[in-house]
C-alpha cells in the first residue's frame, strides 16, 4: 500500500477485513505495510552511523545529559550549619564508605506530596524510589518523580541572584527589599505545607495589606466547584479502586493524572489481578476524547467529543435512579441510550462495589452529578469517601491578581515557584500588568520567562536541598528533609516568606522544626521528630472521612449544558498536561523530553493529535504542519494521526514552546497556552484547521525496533480465557533440539515475568532503569535516526478498528536468553553467560561490531554511536550510580537485570551465612512499577513468586518459536467485556455521524 493509504480509514478497514483472527499493529504505517515502513525494516541499523548530525556540538551533548555542572561554586566553600537528617532504615554507627544510605522525603506534584526514598552515595543523592509507608506511593513511583533527581544536577539551574538580568547578591536583594511598599502580593502555586501556611498567617498579621494569590496551569477548579455545588462546601473525594467491581471513568485518566495517580494505579491493578481460573477481575468503562493509559486498560472505551461527557453523566444518572434528575434533559448528546443502558445495568448490579469518577478537565456540573450518582449507587463510604479539602487558606486567583496590578493596588509582587509569564491563559495579560508594579521578585529553580520579566530573581531550592513539609492527597504530612546542601545557595519558600516577615537570617530547618514543636509540644518532641523523619510520614495526620450527603442544587438543570461551548461549529480542541513535562515546568529535563509518550511514543515535541477520519477529510498526514485558529488566536503545530482519537477533536498537550527553559527545553514544541483561555482551560469548540504545505520531523519511536510482524503480544477476552486458559502458549514451539550445549544451573537462576494484564504503559520502569543504569540522553536528532538508548522500551500494539482499537502495552528489555543468538556472533566474547544464567556484557571487551545487535530478534541492544557521556568532568559523577559502569563511544549496552543489585544482595546474604531470600532482590523497573506488573526472582526455587507466575497458563515466551529460551516471560492480557447477551450495540453516534464499533472478535469492545 502507499503512504497515503496509511491515512485512509476505508483502505485500512479493507485490509483489516482480509485478516483472519486477531491482528496486532504498532502504527498505521505498519498496518498499511507502506513502502516507508518496509524501508525502515530493511535498514535495521541507522545509516550514516558515524556521522553526527549538523550543528550537534559537544556542548549540546553535555547539555542534553543535564548533569554537567560546576559545583565548585559559591556555596561549596561555605561550611553548612549542622542539621540532623534521619535515614529511612537504621544505619550503622559509622557509615561504610561506598555503601548507600536511604532517606525518606517527598516529591511534590501540583503541591501534593508523594513519599519517596532517596538513595545517597557519600552525601550525594543518586536515585529515588517509592516509600512503601506513604499512602500516595505504597512503594511505587512515577516517571516524573523518578526523573526529578536529574533536575537537581541540571547545569541550567539558576545559580546567582540577579537584578534586571545582572549578577547581584542576596545581601543586595535584602537591602532592596527593605524599601518595598506595604501592599505586597504573593503569588505561588498550590501550597499544601502546614509550615508555610503558619508562616503566611504570621506574615498577614504583620502586614495587613498583604495578599496571597495562587495559580496552577493545571487547575483543580472543577474538583472544588463540583464539591461546592453538590455538598455546599469544598470537600476532597477519594476512591478505593481495590474494592470496586465496576468503574466508569468520565474522561478521568486516573491511572496517571492527579495527586493520587500512583496510588490509584496500584489499587486498580490489585483489583484487576488474575489470581485464579475464574478471573474475577472487575470491569472498566472509559468515556474520553483522547487515548490515555486509562482508556487502554478499559474493557469498553467510548471515544466522544469532550462536551458530550456531560450527556453521558445525565443518561447514567437517570438510568440508575439518582435523585434530582426530574428536570434533566431528555436526550444525551454523548452516547445513545442503547449504549449507556448496559453500562448503567452493570453499575446497578454492583451497588456499593462501583465507582463513577469524573475527570479533572470536565466541568463542575459533571463532578456534582458524579457525587450524586455514587451516593445513589451506595458507593459512598464503601468505594468512595470524602474528607475536608487538602490545602490552606483561600488565596485569590491569577485573574484577580492581574486586575489588582492593573488598578495600581500592588506595590510589591513576589512570585514563588511558578511561571505565569509562560503559562498564564491567553486572555490574562500577566506580563503587561507587571509594568504597573514598583518592585517585582521571582524565586525559582530557573531564570525562566517570569524571572526575565521581573526586577529581581532569587535562585530557589530543589526539594532534595531544603527543609519543608507537605500533605499528600489524603492529608498525610511528610517532613521534607534534604540530602544535600543547596548547590547554588538557593533560598526556599520558607526562607523567603520569613524574610518578608522581617525575620533575621532564617533557616528552613529552624522554621519547619519550630512549627512542629509548636504543634506537638516540647515533651517527647525529639522522638516524634526522628520517627517522622525516619518513616517519611507524620503519624495521625491523614484527614478523617466525613459524612456528607450530596444533592443537586435548585436550578441545576436550568443552566446551559456543559457542551454548549463546543457547539460553535468546526472542530473541538482539548488541552491536556503532557504525560512527562506536565505543564512545562520539567521542560529542561532530558530524561523526560526523550521519554516516549504513552500511546503515541512521541519524543521531544508536542503535536496536534487528530483522528484518522479527520486526517483523511482534511488531507493531513503525520508530520504535516497545520494552522490552528481559535477565535482571534492562532498557532501552527505538526499533526500526529492517532488511532482511537475521537472524531471532531484535536488534542494539543501543554508544556512545550518554552523560550527560557535552558539548553534542553528551549524551543521544543509549540505553546498550547497561546490558544488556551481562563474560561475554557480544558476544551473549546470552534477550532479551525488549515494545511500549510510545510512538514516538520517528529521523533516518534513507535515503529523503531519492530519485530517484523511476529506475534509479540497476546490477549483474549475473559470468556475466551476461561474456555482455553493456555491460549497464550499455543504458538510457542515445544522443547526440541538445539545447537547450543545445555547447561544446568544448580544454584541461583534469575528470571523475570511481565504481566501484560497489569501493565498500564506508564513509563515508570523506563525512567527507573535510566536513573539506575546511567543511561544517556541522545537528543531528538539521534532519536530520529533510531538511536535512542533506553534499555527498556514499551511497545504499544493496537488491534481492531483504526478509529477505536484495543491497546496492549508490552515492556521489552533484554530477554536474557539461555540460547542467546547474540553470543555466538561476538568475535571477542563480550557477551557471555554467567554461572547464574545471566546474559552479561563485558564492556571493556566490546569493539563495536554490532553483530550481536544484528542477531538479536528482540532488538533490545543499544549502541553508543557517538560520545554521549562526558568522561572528563568529575562533577558528572555526582548524579551517576557508582555501582554501574559508564559506557563510552563504540560500546554495546543492554539490560542486565540490575546485576549490581543482585551482587549487593549476594554479599549481604553471604555475610549472614544464608541464601538470598525470595523478594530480597528488586530490580529498578520492578521497584518503580505502580501496577506490580514486573516480578523478578530465582526460577530454580519452585516456591518463588516468579516461578509460580511462570507456571500460570497465561505465561508465554516472546518469540518462543525461535527456541531462544528467554528467562523473561510474559503473562497475556485478559479483557472483561460484557457477554454477548449484554453486549453494547454496534452503532455509536459521534458528532452526528455513525462509527462502526470495534470488531467483536478483535477484543469485544464498544466503539
Amino acid at each position: 500500500m502507499s503512504g497515503q493509504d496509511a491515512h485512509d480509514p476505508a483502505a485500512l478497514r479493507r485490509r483489516l477485513s482480509q485478516l483472519s483472527g486477531r491482528e496486532y499493529w504498532r502504527s498505521l504505517g505498519e498496518l498499511a505495510h507502506t513502502e516507508e515502513f518496509r524501508e525502515l525494516l530493511r535498514t535495521e541499523f541507522p545509516r550514516f552511523a558515524d556521522i553526527p548530525p549538523a550543528g550537534l556540538s559537544r556542548r549540546k551533548f553535555l547539555s542534553l545529559m543535564g548533569a554537567s555542572l560546576a559545583l565548585a561554586g559559591l556555596s561549596s566553600c561555605t561550611k553548612q550549619p549542622d542539621e540532623e537528617i534521619v535515614p529511612y532504615v537504621k544505619s550503622p554507627e559509622l557509615a561504610v564508605p561506598g555503601e548507600p544510605l536511604y532517606f525518606a522525603t517527598a516529591f511534590q506534584a501540583g503541591g501534593y506530596a508523594r513519599g519517596v526514598i532517596a538513595t545517597s552515595h557519600m552525601g550525594r543523592p543518586t536515585k529515588l524510589e517509592g516509600n512503601p509507608d506513604h499512602p500516595a506511593s505504597l512503594g511505587a513511583i512515577d516517571a516524573v518523580a523518578q526523573a526529578s533527581i536529574l533536575g537537581l544536577y541540571d547545569p541550567d539551574r539558576s545559580q546567582v541572584v540577579t537584578r534586571r538580568g545582572a549578577v547581584s547578591t542576596w545581601a543586595e536583594f535584602r537591602r532592596a527589599f527593605e524599601t518595598r511598599g506595604e501592599r505586597i502580593a504573593i503569588l505561588t502555586g498550590t501550597m499544601n505545607s502546614p509550615t508555610l501556611a503558619a508562616q503566611m498567617a504570621v506574615l498577614f498579621a504583620k502586614l495587613p495589606h498583604a495578599r496571597w494569590y495562587a495559580y496552577e496551569p493545571v487547575p483543580e477548579d472543577a474538583l472544588r466547584d463540583g464539591a461546592l455545588m453538590a455538598f455546599g462546601r469544598p470537600l476532597a473525594t477519594h476512591y478505593r479502586f481495590d474494592r470496586a467491581d465496576v468503574v466508569l471513568s468520565l474522561d478521568a485518566d486516573f491511572l496517571q493524572a492527579g495527586a493520587a495517580g500512583v496510588r490509584y494505579a496500584h489499587d486498580f491493578s490489585e483489583r484487576r489481578r488474575i489470581r485464579d481460573a475464574q478471573a474475577d477481575m472487575g470491569r472498566l468503562y472509559v468515556v474520553e476524547s483522547t487515548p490515555s493509559i486509562t482508556g487502554a486498560a478499559a474493557d469498553h472505551r467510548f471515544a466522544i467529543r469532550p462536551g458530550g461527557v456531560e450527556g453521558v453523566a445525565v443518561s447514567v444518572g437517570r438510568l440508575v435512579g439518582a435523585p434530582g434528575w426530574e428536570g434533566a434533559p431528555a436526550g444525551a448528546d454523548g452516547l445513545s441510550t442503547e449504549l449507556v443502558a448496559p453500562l448503567a445495568r452493570d453499575l446497578l448490579a454492583h451497588r456499593g462495589r462501583s465507582i463513577v469518577i469524573p475527570g479533572l478537565q470536565q466541568g463542575a456540573r459533571v463532578h456534582a452529578m458524579a457525587h450524586v450518582i455514587n451516593h445513589a449507587l451506595g458507593n459512598t463510604g464503601e468505594t468512595v469517601y470524602h474528607t475536608d479539602a487538602v490545602g490552606f487558606g483561600a488565596p485569590g486567583t491569577l485573574g484577580a491578581l492581574v486586575s489588582a496590578m492593573q488598578a495600581g493596588e500592588v506595590e510589591t509582587l513576589v512570585v514563588i515557584g511558578c511561571n505565569p509569564a509562560y503559562d498564564a491563559p491567553a486572555d490574562i495579560p500577566f506580563v503587561s500588568a507587571l509594568g504597573k508594579v514598583s518592585l517585582t521578585v521571582h524565586s525559582g529553580l530557573y531564570n525562566d520567562e517570569t524571572a526575565a520579566a521581573c526586577h529581581w530573581h532569587v535562585p530557589g531550592t530543589h526539594f532534595l536541598e531544603h527543609w519543608s513539609d507537605a500533605r499528600a492527597f489524603d492529608g498525610t504530612v511528610t517532613i521534607v528533609q534534604p540530602l544535600i546542601a543547596p548547590l547554588y545557595d538557593g533560598k526556599s519558600a520558607h526562607e523567603l516568606v520569613a524574610l518578608m516577615a522581617g525575620e533575621d537570617t532564617p533557616r528552613g530547618y529552624d522554621i519547619v522544626r519550630a512549627h512542629w514543636q509548636s504543634v506537638r509540644g516540647k515533651e517527647g518532641f525529639e522522638s516524634f521528630w526522628k520517627k517522622s523523619l525516619n518513616d517519611g510520614v507524620v503519624a495521625g495526620t491523614a484527614l478523617p472521612p466525613l459524612d456528607a450527603l450530596p444533592a443537586l442544587p435548585g436550578g441545576f438543570w436550568s443552566a446551559p449544558p456543559g457542551d454548549a461551548r463546543t457547539r460553535a461549529g468546526g472542530l473541538d480542541i482539548c488541552f491536556l498536561p503532557d504525560p512527562s513535562l506536565r505543564d512545562g515546568r520539567d521542560a529542561n529535563n532530558g530524561w523526560l523530553q526523550e521519554l516516549p509518550r504513552p500511546i503515541t511514543r512521541l519524543t521531544w515535541d508536542n503535536a496536534a493529535m487528530i483522528s484518522p477520519a479527520d486526517a483523511a477529510r482534511l488531507g493531513v498526514a503525520t508530520g504535516d504542519v497545520v494552522g490552528l485558529a481559535l477565535g482571534d488566536r492562532s498557532l501552527d503545530a505538526p499533526a500526529l494521526v492517532l488511532p482511537g482519537q475521537a472524531q471532531g477533536v484535536v488534542t494539543l498537550h501543554l508544556g512545550y514552546g518554552r523560550t527560557r527553559a535552558g539548553n534542553v527545553g528551549t524551543g521544543a514544541g509549540v505553546s498550547a497556552y497561546a490558544l488556551r483561555t481562563s474560561g475554557d482551560p480544558w476544551f473549546a469548540g470552534g477550532l479551525r484547521v488549515r494545511t500549510t504545505g510545510r512538514r516538520y520531523p517528529l521523533a516518534v519511536t513507535q515503529e523503531h525496533h519492530a519485530m517484523e510482524g511476529r506475534h509479540q503480544v497476546r490477549s483474549a477476552t475473559r470468556d475466551e480465557f476461561l474456555k482455553n486458559p493456555a491460549f497464550a502458549r499455543e504458538e510457542d514451539s515445544p522443547e526440541g533440539g538445539s545447537l547450543y550445549p545445555r547447561r544446568e544451573y544448580t544454584g541461583y537462576a534469575w528470571g523475570m515475568t511481565v504481566d501484560l494484564h497489569s501493565c498500564i504503559g506508564c513509563n515508570a520502569c523506563v525512567t527507573a532503569c535510566q536513573a539506575e543504569n546511567n543511561i544517556p540522553v541522545v537528543g531528538k536528532e539521534q532519536v530520529l535516526d533510531s538511536r535512542e538508548m533506553h534499555w527498556i522500551r514499551i511497545d504499544a500494539y493496537f488491534t481492531g478498528d483504526v478509529e477505536s482499537p484495543e491497546t496492549v502495552f508490552q515492556p521489552v528489555m533484554c530477554q536474557q536468553c539461555e540460547d542467546a543468538p547474540c553470543e555466538l556472533v561476538c568475535p571477542v566474547g563480550a557477551t557471555v553467560h554467567d554461572s547464574e544464567g545471566l546474559n552479561v556484557m563485558v564492556y571493556n571487551r566490546c569493539i563495536g561490531t554490532r553483530y550481536c545487535s544484528n542477531n538479536c530478534p528482540y532488538k533490545v541492544r543499544r549502541f553508543n554511536f557517538l560520545q554521549y557521556t562526558d568522561e572528563d568532568s568529575p562533577t558528572l559523577k555526582m548524579q551517576r550510580n557508582p555501582d554501574v559502569t559508564v559506557r563510552s563511544r563504540g560500546v554495546m549496552e543492554k539490560c542486565t537485570y540490575c546485576v549490581q543489585r543482585i551482587n549487593a544482595a549476594r554479599i549481604g546474604a553471604e555475610k549472614e551465612g544464608r541464601p538470598i531470600r525470595d523478594g530480597e532482590i528488586v530490580t529498578a523497573c520492578q521497584a518503580a512499577c505502580p501496577a506490580g506488573a514486573i516480578v523478578f526472582g530465582n526460577v530454580n526455587d519452585p516456591e518463588s513468586r516468579v516461578s509460580r507466575l511462570k507456571a500460570r497458563e497465561r505465561n508465554y515466551a516472546l518469540l518462543g518459536e525461535l527456541n531462544t529460551r528467554p528467562r523473561t516471560t510474559y503473562l497475556a492480557k485478559v479483557t472483561n467485556p460484557l457477554r454477548a447477551e449484554e453486549e453494547i450495540e454496534t452503532k455509536l453516534s459521534v458528532g452526528g455521524g455513525p462509527l462502526a464499533a470495534a470488531e467483536r472478535g478483535a477484543g469485544g469492545r464498544g466503539s
